[in-house]
């Protein structure tokens, strides 16, 4: 799950996997966003699936590290958001976003472009600073 900052607080992930695909750099960057401090939210159009297998060395790492960063992510992911222009595949993505919010500690919103994953993305990013300053 490649991470670019590059949009901060806007975040960009993929879930394509090659089989040369290094888990530690995405750790890697998944903390330095968290150590930034700062509220942001996760972007992608390629989408986490329930079938993906993961070896029980990658659940184990995953679940440690989740542990460890509990609190960060439930307070400093504000949600990802996944963009899917089929409205079909959105359905199905939000039966999956139910056991990925419990899981994660953030939720998984759904998109059908760019543009209106951007939309929701200010919304939650502004209603955080509002929520900040109040």
């Amino acid at each position: 799950m490649p991470l670019d900052s590059t949009n901060f607080p806007l975040v960009w992930m993929s879930y394509d996997e090659g089989p040369d695909h290094d888990h530690d750099e995405d750790f890697e960057a998944f903390e330095a966003n968290l150590k930034r401090g700062a509220p942001f939210v996760l972007l992608t159009d390629s989408a986490p699936t329930e079938d993906h297998e993961h070896s029980q060395e990658e659940k184990k790492r995953t679940s440690l590290w989740m542990k460890k960063h509990k609190a960060e992510l439930r307070t400093l992911v504000l949600a990802m958001i996944v963009i899917e222009p089929s409205a079909a595949k959105r359905l199905t993505f939000k039966a999956f976003g139910v056991a990925f919010a419990k899981f994660w500690g953030y939720p998984m919103r759904l998109a059908s472009s760019r543009e209106e994953a951007m939309e929701i993305a200010g919304k939650l990013l502004s209603e955080r600073a509002g929520s900040a300053t109040a």
